[in-house]
Parts: structure tokens; sequence; C-alpha cells
């Protein structure tokens, strides 16, 4: 276990909020050097049940989201429990909460009636919709925000029907964005010396997921199209089949696409007016595809990916989670955190004088 402090060292968190994106926040806080303290309703956070698999009779799932965290369990609902929390509050810089609009209020304990108590506390919301607008105060969830915010509907194979991103995207980017808010008020709070409101919602950071998709739309008012593992801009940027497993080719620029060609042996096609600008090559797609398709049907994927990558090509392997996990740069990087019964996806943030730190597995 290391014991340095990472550099949110001295911020105290109280994290009431349950599910994901709220949890990921504070998990994010908790990595670099925050104390953070997860309040849980009495039943606990919804998530320790979503499996199998469980972890001596905790879901997996909540174990991903929730390392670096002190545990309790208040029934906010009672003045008792709202007692106990306005004790913990009283030495806490930030407060996360991912309550029903309206909850937190009903109780007392809304960003305005916090506020007067404790001026320096920063707030944040994490939401479905925000509290108001056509949408206001209704719940969000994950898939639901990705179908109705656009991402189903540019995700999915030609031809095919719209699908759900495999992860939950939006409330992990949503999870990001509240810890960035969080970050950007405490910042703020040193030059004011006080706190502020903090919200960020699943809807909206759905919306922020777009690009290019919406940057296309706003420039020539087209509907995005289901294009499978293609780019909607840039090609090669795709996964192509070879004699073994397949290719993930993703070739930004001339100069790429240069390399890669020589590499394949045919220098020629660069040079073809059907492919030498990145322009040309994305309007010539489908006929640059069946060339491609054909170089590679005798090649081996992983290794082409290797010798590409090596020559200044981006290429990959399509990998299972296993293969990724288990990858030898994975392992390198550190991206393997183990404390105890509890492995997990260790921050992706590195710091070179103050670095993550993990010092307390999930609680029980």
């Amino acid at each position: 276990m290391s014991t340095s402090t990472g550099a949110l060292q001295g911020i105290k968190v109280i994290d009431l909020s349950r599910i994901l994106g709220g949890p990921y926040c504070g998990q994010i806080l908790g990595d670099h050097g925050a104390d953070v303290v997860k309040v849980e309703p009495p039943q606990g956070d919804d998530t320790r049940e979503w499996g199998p698999p469980f972890i001596k009779g905790v879901a997996s799932y909540y174990m991903g989201l929730n390392r670096n965290k002190t545990g309790m369990r208040l029934d906010l609902a009672s003045a008792e429990g709202r007692d106990v929390l306005m004790t913990l509050l009283e030495g806490a810089d930030v407060l996360i909460e991912n309550f029903k609009t309206g909850t937190m209020e009903k109780w007392g304990l809304g960003y305005e009636q916090l506020a007067q108590r404790f001026p320096r506390l920063v707030h944040c919301r994490v939401s479905g919709f925000g509290a108001d607008g056509p949408l206001g105060g209704l719940a969000g969830y994950d898939a639901a925000v990705q179908a109705m915010a656009g991402l189903m509907s540019v995700n999915g194979e030609v031809g095919g029907e719209p699908l759900r991103v495999g992860l939950p995207v939006v409330d992990l980017v949503t999870g990001l964005n509240a810890a960035l808010g969080v970050l950007l008020a405490l910042k703020e709070r040193e030059r004011s010396g006080k706190g502020q409101f903090v919200e960020a919602s699943l809807y909206d950071c759905g919306l922020s997921l777009l690009h290019p998709h919406a940057a296309n739309f706003f420039a020539d008012g087209r509907e995005a199209k289901l294009t499978g593992n293609a780019h909607p801009n840039i090609y090669p940027y795709d996964s192509f089949p070879t004699g073994g497993a397949p290719v993930f080719l993703a070739v930004g620029n001339d100069r790429q696409f240069a390399l890669m060609c020589k590499h394949l042996g045919v220098p020629a096609l660069a040079q073809d007016d059907r492919y030498a600008t990145a322009g040309a090559r994305s309007t010539n797609r489908a006929a640059l595809r069946a060339e491609l398709v054909r170089l590679l049907a005798e090649r081996d994927g992983p290794q082409l990916a290797e010798e590409l990558m090596a020559i200044g090509v981006p290429a990959a392997p399509v990998l299972s989670v296993r293969a990724a996990l288990e990858h030898p740069h994975t392992a390198h990087r550190e991206m393997v955190v183990k404390l105890g019964d509890y492995t997990g996806v260790a921050s992706p943030i590195k710091l070179s004088r103050t670095p993550a730190t993990y010092r307390l597995a999930p609680p029980a």
C-alpha cells in the first residue's frame, strides 16, 4: 500500500452519491489524496447488488467505483441522519450528491440552504437532465441518455440498428466532468474564499461526446450515418480482416498512409489520385477498403500491427478485455492496482511529484 500523499491531500469530500457518475467522481478525488467519506442509505448503494460476479457478497460493479473511501450509512430522510451529515459537513470542502431534483431541498440540504451555514463548501450535483427545462428533474440512466443524446444513432454496423456503446460512457464522462468542475471550484475558492454549486448532467455530457458528428452537422446539416468501426471523416480509420486476428488501422495523415503503403509493398497506392490526400481517401473509402482487404488477406493481424506501429503508423490488434488487462504495457503503465482481495483499474492521471495512491479498498 502506498503511503505517499496526493495532490488533493487535506481536501475532505462527503460523497452521498450512488450508482456510477457521482461515485466515479469521488473515486477520482480519492485516488489523488482527498479524504472521501462515502455515505450510503440504510439499504446501501444499489450497485452492491449489480452482479454477478460478487466478491464476498458485494458486486464487482460497486467495487470498481468506490476505492479510497471510508464508508458509513445514514438515513437522510430522518432528522437524526441529517444531523450527523451536518456534523460531517463542518470540516468538509466538497459535497457530492445525485439525488432526484428537489430531494436535498426537501430535506433542508439544498445548495442555497447549505451555503448559508457552509459558505466555503463546493456542492457538486450529478443529475440526469438538470433541474429545469423541458426534461428538468427527470431521472437519467446511461443507456437512456445514450439513446436521447444521439450516441446510439452513430454507433452500429452499416445497414444495422443503432447500438448502445458497450460501456457506460455517459456516466463515466459525467463523473470526469464532475471531478473537473469540483477542481475548478476549489481553485476559484482560493481567490474568492467562497464555494459554489457545480452541476454535471448526463444529458449535457452525452451531447458533449458527439464530436465530430455535431461539428459535421453544424457545418453541412447532414445527419450522421452508421459507419461501423469506420471514422466518418478520415480513412483508413477502420478495422480490417487479416489472415489472423482483425487489425485496426488508424491512419490520420498522408505521411502515415504512404508509410503503410510502402510497408505493404504497394508504394504507388499512395500516389493514386483517389487516395493521395485525406479528403480523397475519405471520399473513395469503399474502393480503398476493398484494396486493403485484398492486401491484408494473407497477413497476420497482430504482427502487422506491431510492424506498423514500429514505423510510425497507428495500428492495433483488436484485443479482448482479458488480453488488454494482461498486456505487458498495461503492467508497465501500472494500470492494475491490487489491495488485498481487491483488484481494479488504476488512475490514468499521472502526476510526477504527487501521483495517485491506493490506500483503501471499497467499503465493505
